[in-house]
């Protein structure tokens, strides 16, 4: 193929890196991925930065073995990974402090302070809050801080030797004022008032969906393939998070859409018409071109449900049984769709990490039921996929509830919704909407970022993001869109009046495990 009309796109996720190639038709022809898992190293979350670049080098190294020619050279790239987090480095480049990723929840005093003096909710997982903790703690390290970035905006920076992201990755280090599609100037003074540090010498520059964010360097080059086949040059948009590459890959970036992105978080993301109160639950990011997003994020989904399917993987491999890891989660997966709509009686907690949205700042995996349960495999399955999504549903009450968000259209996307069906139809339960899953969702946020790039090579004068996405990428799309019926949508509801009176269970569990 013409690799000149070809976009890639590389995504950070946090279990996985992956790589798609899309051509320019917007189709997927081909995809290359990394396995690997975060590490808690002296009680922060975090991944080495070797494993960054081993990881990259070997999911594009996989990429181009399955496209099966030389890659020379592309028409754009574009790198997105998981949002938030808070890497710091000093003027020669080198790095301050361990990659502290959004799992971290020690960040409570200062994301608290943040946000009664902005006005304007500050989560724990935000750059802008593990920057104030470290002042707060007296890390020695803040004085010597050049520059402050993501892992997104790290990987751009090694690429392109640019210092800059896209607005919606951004918007994740500190709050946005949409109008400008930039930090907010109010608060950048705040917290220069606070500090006597001026963030604008330290974060990164903010620049919309759609316009160039540098080339591809020689040493950018060898960051990506080792073996000097790709040639500097190629266009480079600007780096997202995972929040804006999956509104992406979803169509969900036009106002009253949204979308939920399940795997080892999960959150949801709408994009509103009208301001919103402050509300400790509810994060106010944006899309990549700048629109305002209420989003729900929950820093736990499905790592207790690989757990337990890994459980089950080994009792069937010591029975001798040859059985793959795919056939096994879609098996359980659709095992759950036989069990009774409020789990008959069975509870469990997900959290292998603090949440934020229950107000824990530690997590411990809890299975629990009472003795006359009716303890089976479709319930046992279904409970853990309906506690996974317990939480995101107690901050979707909020927007749809509290401040009248209208939905239109929600998507759904991810790991969760990778058995046809089962996941979509959960999520369709607990928030009582129709839910429509893509058949490009399992590319997910790598895909959502060769978008991003692509709408950087190919949009036309005046094209905005969302007319690109409905008019050149989306118009033909296959979905499938399913709708809870009202027995699961009564079922979820008692499930999640157990779950709130059982949340006192993982506190203490927290306190006592």
């Amino acid at each position: 193929m013409d690799l000149t009309k070809a976009v890639l796109g590389i995504e950070l996720g946090s279990t996985r890196i992956k790589a798609v190639l899309i051509d320019e038709n917007h189709v997927p022809v081909a995809s290359g991925d990394f396995e690997w898992e975060n590490q808690f190293v002296d009680g922060v979350w975090t991944y080495s930065m070797d494993a960054v670049h081993s990881g990259i080098r070997a999911a594009y190294a996989a990429l181009v073995e399955n496209l099966g020619q030389p890659v020379t050279t592309l028409g754009a790239i574009g790198v997105s990974a998981m949002m938030h987090g808070y890497l710091p480095f000093d003027a020669d480049g080198k790095q301050l402090a361990e990659f502290r990723t959004w799992r971290n929840t020690i960040t409570g005093e200062a994301a608290e302070k943040l946000t009664a003096l902005f006005g304007f909710n500050i989560p724990q997982r935000w750059s802008i809050a593990h920057l104030y903790q470290a002042i707060l703690n007296g890390e020695e390290h803040v004085k010597d801080i050049a520059y402050l970035t993501t892992l997104a905006g790290y990987i751009h920076w090694q690429l392109t030797g640019e210092k800059l992201m896209g607005v919606g990755e951004a918007s994740g280090m500190f709050p946005i004022d949409s109008a400008k599609c930039d930090y907010d100037e109010g608060m950048l003074r705040k917290f220069d008032d606070l500090t006597g540090m001026d963030l604008r010498a330290i974060l990164p520059k903010v620049l919309p969906a759609g316009v160039q964010a540098g080339t591809l360097t020689e040493a950018g080059a060898r960051f990506i393939d080792p073996s000097g086949v790709l040639q500097a040059g190629v266009p480079v948009a600007p780096c997202e998070g995972d929040a804006g590459t999956g509104m992406t890959a979803t169509n969900s970036v036009r106002v009253r859409t949204g979308n939920v992105s399940a795997g080892t978080s999960d959150f949801a993301m709408i994009v509103t018409d009208h301001p919103l109160g402050v509300h400790r639950e509810i994060d106010m990011v944006t899309t990549p071109d700048g629109a305002p997003v209420a989003m729900v994020h929950c820093n736990n989904c499905t790592s207790d449900i690989n757990a337990w399917v890994n459980l089950f993987a080994e009792f069937a491999d010591t029975m001798g049984l040859k059985v793959g890891k795919g056939e096994l989660f879609t098996a359980l997966f659709r095992k759950a769709l036989e069990g009774e709509a409020d789990c008959g009686g069975l509870m469990s907690f997900n959290y292998f990490s603090g949440e934020g949205v229950t107000d824990l700042d530690e997590g411990r995996p809890v299975f629990a039921r009472m003795q006359n349960a009716n303890f089976t495999l479709a319930n046992f399955m279904r409970t853990h996929l309906l506690s996974a999504l317990a939480t995101l549903k107690i901050g979707m009450d909020i927007l749809t509830g509290c401040e009248q968000v209208q939905i239109d259209k929600l998507y759904g996307h991810g790991g969760f919704f990778k058995t046809p069906e089962v996941g979509q139809r959960m999520l369709s339960a607990a928030v009582n909407t129709p839910v429509s899953v893509m058949e490009t969702a399992g590319e997910g946020g790598p895909y959502g970022m060769a978008l991003l790039a692509a709408y950087m090579l190919w949009k036309d004068e005046g094209e905005t993001l969302p007319d690109y996405l409905d008019n050149k990428v989306f118009a033909g799309a296959k979905s499938v869109t399913l709708t809870a019926d009202s027995v699961d949508v009564a079922g979820f509801a008692a499930f999640l009046e157990r779950y709130r009176r059982a949340l006192p269970m993982e506190r203490t569990a927290t306190e006592v495990l």
